[in-house]
């Protein structure tokens, strides 16, 4: 007997066979994680550790790697320069979710709305909040917030800003994948236990006493407890959330 073919062909199938094992076993992780979100782009490692740790994926993770650089911008209206607006007769509450309606409602009493979208995940029962839109991300850090009472809109609060050209010919750079940055964060930040509602790409900044600010491209992530994280999609930096928008 070729003793030393007989050992190759052990060792090719004892391979095979733990490459059989370990694709069945992220199947059974993924099954058992959350049978409704697709975990196929996290890494086998993550997932595990989603598991050992508690977490819980209940958002679906982006695909797109869009080439972004950062967002230089100007503020012409803090809300928090002033109180809130009261409006002279309150609008129902229900036009929140639908643009067109919100366009026509209350286009003609809050300036530049048609620049900001609706956050169901930030808003709750006595309050909606839209964030500035650039290219169709949001500025995290430019917020609006319409007050609600009785199922009507009594009031609004909103920052304005001026966005700078940046340089046309700069292409920008691709961002980190999404489930690069949950990875990261299953392994480093979250706590046992967690839950994972919203995973959206968009802009981020520390807000300096400033006329001129800066926004990098962002992964905002957050969780069930109304915590979150931001993740520069660029060098991967993460920073707590906490409300920095000028808003109460």
């Amino acid at each position: 007997m070729d003793w030393s073919r007989a050992k190759s062909v052990l060792i090719i199938s004892f391979l095979l066979l733990n490459m059989l094992l370990g694709y069945q076993l992220w199947l059974d992780i993924r099954e058992r994680l959350n049978a409704n979100v697709d975990l196929s782009a996290l890494p086998l490692e993550a997932a595990v550790k989603m598991q050992e740790k508690k977490i819980r994926l209940e958002a679906s993770i982006p695909t797109d790697t869009p080439k972004l650089e950062d967002l230089t911008f100007r503020y012409t209206q803090k809300a928090g320069d002033g109180n809130k607006v009261e409006l002279d007769i309150p609008v129902s509450s229900r036009i929140v979710f639908n643009k067109s309606e919100l366009l026509e409602g209350m286009g003609d009493i809050i300036p530049d709305l048609e620049l900001y979208g609706f956050d169901a995940y930030m808003s709750d029962s006595s309050s909606a909040v839209f964030y500035r839109l650039h290219n169709g991300l949001p500025m995290f850090d430019v917020r609006m917030k319409l007050y609600y009472s009785n199922q009507q809109i009594i009031a609004y609060q909103q920052n304005r800003v001026e966005i700078i050209p940046g340089d046309d010919e700069r292409e920008g750079q691709a961002v980190l994948p999404a489930a690069t940055v949950v990875a990261h964060l299953i392994d480093k930040y979250l706590q046992t236990g967690s839950v994972v509602t919203d995973i959206q790409l968009g802009y981020h900044g520390q807000i300096f006493n400033s006329d001129i600010q800066v926004s990098a491209p962002s992964w905002r992530v957050l969780l069930e407890d109304g915590s979150g994280y931001y993740v520069n999609a660029i060098s991967a930096e993460v920073t707590q959330m906490k409300d920095n928008v000028l808003l109460d």
